[in-house]
């Protein structure tokens, strides 16, 4: 199907995807199933192309309206919306990259990563964090050198939290080069879930978002062709990650905002079941101070996020970005200590969809940057230093 590109007829279409996610949600919570459903179902919707240039067949979306989407999905469905998310993350820096002219070899790897997304519904997803490590790009241990021929390079490694395991078609991994001292200069590579040496673990029973379907990964001398060099350029991903953060920290941002959204709604609509509790002045201020808290988040992830689309790479739409991930990780526990307050014995009722809110909104500090690595950002910021070189940071 052809994606529309105004935005209310994206966020239409969103809900429409949502509403067919929903039902989806508590079997795969509770492991009765293994969630492939719901990507089977975001495939179809052809939200995959999203980020895709018009010009190539997809929405062209921007990332504060990314954002909006990504939010719509998560309310009705917070796990598929993170799996769906992993997608865009890969997506990001080839959007980013649209309507700027590259040197041949970058040309066609784009050229060919859009056209399995549009034409091969095609779904990626990034293969990043190690064990005691996690997302950091320093120090990376999965390692690549170059074959004897020339032709391909061979990775080696393990990878632990990897999320679609199973269900996505490619993963991007980060890999530093063999025998490199400073391992700084990371690369990253699209490796088939089917090429030889690639392997997955079992998927993790988590205590939530169990449907991201998430495993560990090993790469056993992996041949990847040469062409499947991301934008066909080595060590460059710790300067990228440096200069324009955002997909790499904050993707996850709409996803929790939406998740939240829902919390707040879903205890709208169990209080307002019983006239009394509705009419209730303290009830009605408890509710109140949800929505505050809400509305202080996403008006944040708003302008954070359209920030990013306007002056993409700023020193202060870098600062939102990580400001807007530490607040939606603030503000969603928070409202999850509020909906138990007012909701009593639903909010802990196994298969409620208010218990599994309140455990997926917690997790949103799991994911990177963590509330340390945004808090340590904006006093960096704050305090002058250059948040354009990479040795200010730990990544």
């Amino acid at each position: 199907m052809t994606l529309p590109t105004p935005l209310d007829d994206l966020l239409k279409l969103a809900a429409e995807t949502g509403a067919r996610l929903a039902p989806l949600a508590t079997g795969t919570d509770a492991g009765r199933d293994n969630g492939h459903e719901s990507y089977r179902v975001l495939r179809e919707s052809g939200l995959l192309a999203l980020l895709v240039p018009q010009e190539a067949g997809g929405a062209g979306l921007g990332f504060g309206d990314y954002w909006r989407v990504l939010a719509e999905l998560a309310r009705h469905n917070g796990a598929a919306a993170l799996g769906f998310n992993m997608h865009h993350v890969v997506m990001g820096a080839l959007a980013d990259a649209g309507g700027t002219r590259l040197p041949p070899a970058a040309e066609t790897f784009r050229a060919w990563m859009l056209d399995e997304v549009v034409n091969g519904r095609k779904l990626f997803a990034s293969a990043t964090s190690e064990a005691g490590r996690g997302a950091k790009l320093r120090g990376m241990r999965t390692r690549y050198r170059l074959s004897d021929d020339g032709t391909h390079y061979i990775l080696s490694g393990k990878k632990s939290f990897v999320s679609l395991a199973g269900v996505a078609d490619y993963f991007v991994v980060a890999a530093a080069a063999d025998g490199a001292e400073d391992t700084g200069e990371v690369s990253h590579f699209v490796v088939a879930a089917d090429d030889p040496g690639v392997g997955f673990g079992a998927v993790q029973h988590m205590s939530a978002m169990y449907g991201t379907s998430t495993a560990p990964m090993t790469l056993d001398e992996v041949p990847v062709p040469r062409s499947r060099l991301y934008l066909g350029v080595e060590g460059m991903s710790l300067f990228k990650v440096v200069r324009e953060p955002h997909w790499m920290i904050a993707g996850y941002t709409g996803a929790y905002l939406g998740i939240a959204e829902a919390l707040f709604q879903h205890t709208v609509d169990h209080v307002t079941a019983s006239a009394a509790r509705a009419d209730s002045p303290v009830v009605q201020q408890e509710l109140g101070k949800m929505a505050a808290r809400l509305w202080a988040a996403r008006a944040l992830v708003h302008e954070a996020g359209d920030l990013v689309t306007a002056r993409r790479g700023s020193l202060e739409a870098n600062a939102m970005v990580h400001a807007a991930k530490y607040v939606v990780g603030e503000a969603g526990p928070r409202l999850a200590q509020d909906a138990l307050r007012l909701c009593g014995s639903a909010a802990v009722s196994p298969g409620h969809p208010l218990e599994r809110l309140i455990r997926e909104v917690q997790f949103a500090h799991v994911m990177p940057a963590k509330p340390q690595d945004c808090l340590e950002y904006l006093g960096k910021s704050a305090v002058g230093v250059n948040l354009y070189d990479a040795r200010a940071f730990t990544w």
